[in-house]
């Protein structure tokens, strides 16, 4: 008898479990209906997000490969600017002087003169030289003066620039200019 009780046990523990996997199973297709029913727009909306993202990427790549081509006349253009625009350090000082006094001419202005400060940088093979000067005229020749000096063959950096007035009716402008000497 025993046999028997073991056997209906196991049938009942047997139907039980079967009917839990059902129950497991139609539940989880229950749920895969419902993400189906879903799935196709969610997939076309991520599959469009996808593409733009593909399309911004590629446009980059391209941009990068343009620049990558661009790059040999690029370091064409630096050496031409480095020799064309920065002086020589052995016959720099008397061409500025010789040029910013054309220019001061040109326009009609006074000059106190020119006062020279030099820096080394390291591992640059450029000498920045910093250049202060007052210059004194009416407001439209000291405007043809900085004018001039931007619109200069060689290269000037405007660092500052400070206004004071003049008994006689024009203006002063205190400059400080930079550039550089090759080395």
């Amino acid at each position: 008898m025993t046999i028997k009780v073991d056997w209906r046990n196991w049938k009942l523990w047997t139907g039980i479990a079967l009917a839990l996997v059902l129950a497991a199973d139609l539940a989880l297709g229950f749920v895969h209906w419902k993400d189906s029913s879903q799935g196709p727009q969610a997939m076309r909306v991520e599959r469009d997000r996808l593409a733009i993202r593909a399309k911004l990427l590629r446009a980059d790549v391209d941009r990068g490969e343009k620049i990558r081509a661009s790059l040999p006349q690029a370091g064409k253009d630096c050496e031409t600017f480095y020799h064309e625009s920065f002086l020589d350090a052995a016959t720099g000082y008397s061409q500025i002087e010789s040029d910013l006094a054309a220019i001061a001419s040109h326009s009609g202005v006074k000059t106190s003169g020119f006062s020279f400060k030099q820096k080394e940088i390291k591992d640059r093979g450029v000498t920045e030289i910093s250049i202060d000067t007052a210059v004194e005229a009416e407001y439209p020749a000291v405007i043809q003066f900085i004018n001039g000096v931007e619109r200069s063959k060689n290269f000037y950096l405007l660092d500052s620039l400070h206004l004071a007035s003049v008994t006689t009716g024009g203006i002063r402008l205190q400059l400080q200019l930079h550039t550089y000497f090759r080395t």
